[in-house]
């Protein structure tokens, strides 16, 4: 079984959604939207486990993209003995920004970012008693605001793909982890279910409440070994 909490501040939310829970609405960085577990595709020997964050962004929201709040503890806890109390692994992200260029209103101008965000990665396997480093400085890759600020010389330089893999760490402790701007995967007529429950449509198709909005994830694929 796996569970999420978070810290806030000291204190501890357990509310999660698409901003339809009132208490985290008015805190979309900590709004924890879904949780996949499953066995991961490409590596039968591992679990991939994505959690999403940030509900509802729009790719081009500029000049204020989106991206992990740094007064946020983000963790995911894992159940590996359900006939005890308490998770026994944890897995703590805590993420950092920087201002690489200050002098500039563009989220990227010239090489830098002037919301450049990285992470440090804890694993507990006491049930959180004790905690060890094990990403000191992953990256978070910024948001594709588009060609000139990726590609061009006045940019980064590069391509986006080429930033998604710079991403994908590997662990100490041998989990990859990719921590960034995704497309939601989640399907939902958002429309249609605020509307007096219209769903399925009475008059017209379903409609992705959710196509072409983002989402901040966090996605961890774990050896199977570790997991038992």
């Amino acid at each position: 079984m796996f569970a999420l909490l978070f810290g806030i501040l000291g204190s501890n939310l357990f509310a999660s959604s698409h901003r339809e829970a009132p208490l985290i609405a008015n805190d979309p960085l900590a709004d924890n939207t879904d949780l996949y577990a499953f066995r991961s595709p490409d590596n039968p020997n591992t679990v991939t486990i994505i959690a999403c964050y940030i509900p509802a962004e729009l790719p081009y929201g500029g000049p204020n993209y989106n991206t992990f709040g740094e007064n946020i503890r983000y963790e995911i806890h894992v159940d590996n003995d359900a006939s005890t109390p308490g998770d026994e692994i944890v897995y703590r992200f805590t993420f950092t920004r920087v201002n690489e260029d200050p002098t500039t209103f563009f989220n990227i101008r010239l090489g830098k970012q002037n919301l450049k965000t990285t992470y440090k990665l804890e694993r507990s396997t006491d049930g959180g008693a004790t905690f060890v480093t094990i990403i000191n400085s992953g990256k978070v890759p910024p948001p594709n605001i588009g060609p000139r600020s990726i590609e061009s010389g006045a940019g980064l330089n590069t391509t986006y793909d080429q930033l998604i893999s710079a991403a994908i760490e590997t662990a100490s402790t041998g989990e990859k982890v990719f921590c960034g701007p995704s497309d939601d995967p989640f399907y939902v007529d958002l429309g249609g279910v605020f509307d007096l429950g219209d769903m399925p449509r009475q008059n017209g198709n379903a409609r992705d409440g959710l196509a072409r909005y983002n989402v901040h994830a966090i996605a961890i694929q774990v050896p199977i070994s570790t997991l038992r």
